[in-house]
């Protein structure tokens, strides 16, 4: 018996230093890909966005936490409403973790919404992290005098957006179609553009920015009443705006509030970094490992601080188990996203719907 006990032990001893062995030869196979290599990093945000500079900052500090410490080498990549940089990472880019990204928030919706130009498996992405859970709004100059969305439904508002697959194009013309807001969407500005056209009075409204911009880069905007926030977006509200009702409570009926509750849902995806489908296993975990340790690195906090970057990170493997929920929406309620965010669609709740009592008011 003893001598039975003696062998399981030792066979016990010697698997322990199997998987210790095992783990140490990956964790060296890891450094000695990323030692010497630059990394690619996508941004698909434009410059001077929440995107870009909080994509910038994270990676940058991320490098120090990766085994080899590879030189993450930042490459915009605009154009779509993040589509073209999403199509590139899915199915050009390479493989191997040499090139990560970071994609516009609503991003994972597209496949849903548009297959035809989403080329793309959102739950296929490797998800890294996301350093800032998003707060959404759509906010109007205050020379426009629209200051409600009952404002914008007496005339047409002139609404800059950065591309047709974005936010700040998809939740105007959502409004559009259910609320009967006569938001004017104009395409193809950068964020900067955007902000700048409505000082000049070129344009009314800016169709979506998150409360980070606006708290950082614009604050004095909103200390000197500059602009008028007619909605939040998001999960919860903010308590610097407790006046500023959220999106989900302005719907009048069941099928407006899965809508909007779809649409809302992008702010768990925030300012995210992700990796190609593909890329090996324990490269993923590195990236994920290196992302976690950063958001709670003492310099990193300090030079967010210093930017105004507000940090509330998602972990990638949270992010990763969303992103397949996702997958799983019910079509009637794509059909009825699909519906509300198709410019000029006529939207009938009842004609889109199998159980037409979701489309009855309160």
């Amino acid at each position: 018996m003893l001598g039975f006990m003696r062998t399981v032990a030792i066979f016990g001893f010697a698997s322990a230093l199997v998987g210790m062995s095992t783990s140490s030869v990956r964790a060296d196979a890891v450094e000695a890909f990323y030692k010497n290599r630059q990394v690619e990093v996508i941004i698909s945000g434009s410059p001077g966005s929440t995107y870009d500079l909080g994509t910038r900052l994270v990676v940058r500090h991320m490098a120090r936490f990766i085994p080899g410490a590879p030189t993450m080498v930042p490459k915009g990549m605009f154009g779509g409403g993040h589509l073209i940089a999403a199509n590139y990472l899915y199915n050009v880019a390479a493989k191997d973790g040499s090139v990560i990204g970071s994609l516009g928030e609503t991003i994972p919706m597209a496949p849903l919404s548009m297959p035809d130009q989403a080329k793309f498996d959102a739950g296929k992405f490797n998800w890294i992290g996301n350093s800032q859970i998003t707060t959404n709004t759509l906010f109007t100059w205050h020379g426009s005098n629209i200051r409600s969305l009952d404002d914008a439904k007496k005339r047409d508002v002139m609404t800059g957006a950065t591309g047709a697959a974005s936010p700040s194009a998809q939740v105007p013309t959502t409004l559009n179609n259910l609320l009967g807001t006569r938001f004017k969407v104009i395409a193809g500005y950068t964020a900067g553009q955007i902000e700048m056209a409505m000082e000049r009075g070129e344009l009314d409204a800016r169709g979506s920015s998150t409360l980070g911009r606006l708290k950082s880069i614009r604050a004095d905007w909103t200390k000197e009443g500059k602009i008028n926030l007619l909605f939040l977006q998001g999960l919860k509200g903010d308590p610097d705006f407790p006046n500023v009702p959220l999106l989900i409570d302005l719907a009048r009926n069941e099928a407006e509030r899965q809508v909007f509750k779809f649409i809302s849902a992008s702010s768990l995806v925030g300012r995210p970094i992700l990796a190609p489908p593909g890329v090996p296993g324990e490269r993923v975990k590195a990236l994920r490992d290196a992302f976690q340790k950063t958001m709670t690195d003492k310099d990193f906090l300090a030079e967010a601080g210093k930017l105004d970057y507000e940090i509330i990170p998602v972990s990638g493997e949270e992010l990763q188990k969303a992103m397949e929920d996702l997958a799983q929406t019910p079509p009637d309620v794509l059909a009825l996203v699909d519906a509300a965010q198709t410019p000029g669609k006529k939207f009938v709740c009842a004609e889109i719907v199998k159980d037409k009592s979701i489309c009855d008011k309160k």
